[in-house]
């Protein structure tokens, strides 16, 4: 099969830093299902595996971490998936990634691809929309089903791919959402997901909090710098608030800082339940399945702002390079084998 690998930990701008590779086709064991890959996305966990290091890998590794294709076999425990089924998933952080043709992943942590949706519409959602997902019903404990309509939420980097799909999620769960984004094009695709009020991260976010009517808000979702922004996070969220980051830190945090606002922190990382095969895996399943049923039903658009054709080891180091610009809106998907 062909595939876009690394032996290197190099520069995106290195010609070697992804290279076209062929490699044997996988067998499906177990849960596993056989995709046939048609799409695949890039995210921020994609090029911080791939960031330089003095490390070389014995045989070619393949990154990615969100897809959309078919089914073209089933381990002989799948009981969810038969051949020929269009699905879409992130996968697991410990497996060969999916930029490849043919990729190997656990039925229960994949969904059905969204039916209104075109396979690199598809590919852009699964990762950020399963930690968008955890993050706000799961570790923020918002009922989507609207129990906590009216309430507010801060998202810090709403134009990011999570940023994009969490204002989606907390307006399906009828909250009041401030995004934050500093670039007019930015600050526009935050409105046209649903923001109620867009204010600058680079400027005074509590004095803009106040302009905006929420001196302090009840949830803050911070997917760009965790350490960073802990002391503002701290002097803004309300009394019994929650704040989750899915953005791991150098530095020391001083959670005596939301002692006394009794405030709730958790870390959210999607690969958790794959990593540590917990009992619950199967929950990304049935999120991914709620997902695409959302998305059917017009509820949730794609994320989808950019597509580069075909997957390859060129276009896979210009998607990196334009990720680690840090001027990505959305979500940048490959789509097609040359």
């Amino acid at each position: 099969m062909k595939a876009v690998a690394l032996k290197r930990y190099l520069p995106i701008s290195d010609p070697e830093s992804f290279l076209d590779v062929e490699l044997p086709d996988p067998k499906p064991e177990g849960k596993d299902l056989l995709v046939r890959v048609h799409a695949v996305s890039v995210n921020p966990v994609d090029t911080k595996v791939r960031s330089p290091k003095d490390k070389t890998e014995a045989s070619p590794r393949v990154l990615g971490w969100d897809a959309a294709g078919v089914v073209e076999a089933t381990g002989p425990d799948v009981t969810r998936f038969k051949k020929g089924d269009a699905v879409f998933y992130a996968g697991s952080i410990l497996r060969p990634g999916c930029d490849s043709e043919l990729h190997l992943v656990d039925e229960r942590i994949v969904g059905p691809k969204p039916r209104s949706l075109d396979f690199a519409q598809a590919a852009a959602l699964p990762l950020t929309a399963l930690t968008a997902y955890e993050g706000l019903f799961d570790r923020c404990a918002i009922d989507p089903g609207g129990r906590h309509a009216g309430r507010t939420l801060l998202v810090i980097n709403g134009a990011g791919g999570v940023g994009s799909i969490a204002i989606q999620l907390a307006k399906l769960a009828g909250l009041r959402v401030i995004a934050t984004a500093s670039r007019p094009e930015s600050q526009q695709w935050c409105r046209e997901l649903g923001a109620d009020h867009v204010i600058n991260h680079r400027e005074d976010i509590p004095r803009q909090l106040e302009d905006a009517g929420s001196p302090e808000v009840d949830y803050i979702f911070n997917t760009v710098d965790t350490a960073g922004y802990w002391t503002v996070m701290g002097d803004v969220i309300k009394p019994f608030g929650r704040i989750v980051s899915i953005v791991e830190t150098s530095q020391p945090l001083d959670l005596g800082r939301m002692m006394g606002k009794s405030a709730s922190f958790s870390w959210e990382l999607m690969f958790t339940r794959s990593r540590f095969q917990t009992p619950d895996m199967d929950e990304q399943h049935r999120a991914l399945k709620q997902v695409a049923e959302w998305l059917d039903a017009g509820r949730l658009r794609t994320t989808l702002t950019e597509k580069l054709s075909p997957i390859s080891a060129a276009n896979l180091r210009a998607a990196h390079g334009k990720l680690e610009s840090g001027k990505m809106v959305g979500k940048l998907v490959l789509e097609g084998w040359r």
